[in-house]
């Protein structure tokens, strides 16, 4: 009778940096689409003269800071756990991957927030004219984050990515 042999595949690559890989690949994109597709497309469109902008601009912010949250922890503890197993990991990564975090908890907790609340119309009857001052200083806060977040996300991946193949090939 034939026999069939199992042979076991051994994983040489770290589990944790593949999440932080797949976890930052997603995050980063997800980011780009809602920074250059998706609002932009809104502020076209004219839906920032509209008076349920601030509402539904809060909508989708709250919800996209939630996933990033979530994708910033996955990424912090990534990092950690890895750093842990892989002794050759350098300080400047977790400090990346704190920055992250903490890009995120500025997103979620106080610029989020504080634009949906400046663009909150209060009075119905008034014709929306144009943005608050107030506004484009927290939109500049909130841009200077996303690219500093996209920087430091793609440095982390490109070295994650790295150390990956490094891993891969030994």
């Amino acid at each position: 009778m034939n026999t069939i042999s199992t042979s076991s595949v051994e994983f040489k690559r770290p589990v944790w940096q593949n999440v932080v890989i797949l976890t930052l690949g997603f995050w980063l994109s997800a980011s780009v689409i809602l920074d250059w597709v998706i609002m932009p497309s809104l502020y076209v469109s004219g839906m920032m003269t509209q008076s349920s902008f601030a509402s539904a601009g809060y909508t989708i912010f709250w919800n996209f800071n939630r996933v990033e949250l979530l994708c910033a922890g996955l990424v912090l503890t990534g990092v950690l756990a890895s750093s842990q197993v892989n002794l050759n990991w350098q300080k400047k990564i977790i400090f990346g991957a704190n920055l992250l975090f903490a890009i995120a908890l500025v997103d979620t907790y106080l610029l989020t927030p504080q634009m949906s609340a400046i663009g909150l119309q209060l009075n119905w009857l008034e014709a929306i004219t144009q943005t608050p001052a107030h506004m484009n200083l927290l939109h500049g806060g909130y841009w200077v984050l996303e690219v500093s977040k996209l920087v430091i996300g793609g440095t982390l991946f490109a070295w994650c990515w790295k150390q990956l193949t490094v891993n891969s090939e030994q």
